[in-house]
């Protein structure tokens, strides 16, 4: 549990800044210092390579990455529940989708083997992962288990 005098950081989804801000702010729809755009939308955000790096890097948030490719039919179908699961986590987590057909030396460097890939970060350091689709209610559950466990 983050102590009201601890500062969190967080990349702004819209411009890629790094913002710092006291974790009791999380609460309060913080803003990005340099677009003014909030740094919760409730859907997840689309990065590519550098972006992905920089958001792991520099997160005080878990974070949750979708490896997916559009050609892809189980990403396909998996989509709408993961875009559901952002609407509902909050300032908790922060979810990321990397397209593996644009990005494909990310799938190399992560070792994506399949897809949907979902991976489950905490300070820049793996912490789980998961091959395959979900429904949202065991999303839910792998997300705690995985955050309660690790």
């Amino acid at each position: 549990m983050k102590n009201i005098d601890d500062k969190i950081r967080l990349v702004c989804g819209q411009c890629n800044t790094v913002n710092q801000f006291p974790a009791s702010r999380l609460d309060e729809t913080p803003i990005c210092a340099q677009c003014k755009e909030k740094l919760f939308q409730g859907v997840p955000i689309n990065v590519n390579a550098e972006g992905l790096a920089r958001h792991l890097r520099h997160s005080g948030l878990p974070v949750l990455v979708d490896f997916w490719a559009p050609w892809c039919g189980p990403c396909i179908q998996f989509a709408p529940a993961y875009e559901k699961f952002a609407s509902l986590v909050g300032n908790q987590l922060r979810l990321l989708k990397v397209d593996t057909q644009q990005n494909q030396q990310v799938s190399v460097d992560f070792n994506i083997r399949s897809i949907p890939t979902l991976a489950l970060f905490r300070g820049g350091r793996e912490i789980g992962r998961l091959s395959g689709a979900l429904p949202l209610p065991q999303l839910q559950q792998w997300v705690i288990e995985q955050l309660t466990n690790n």
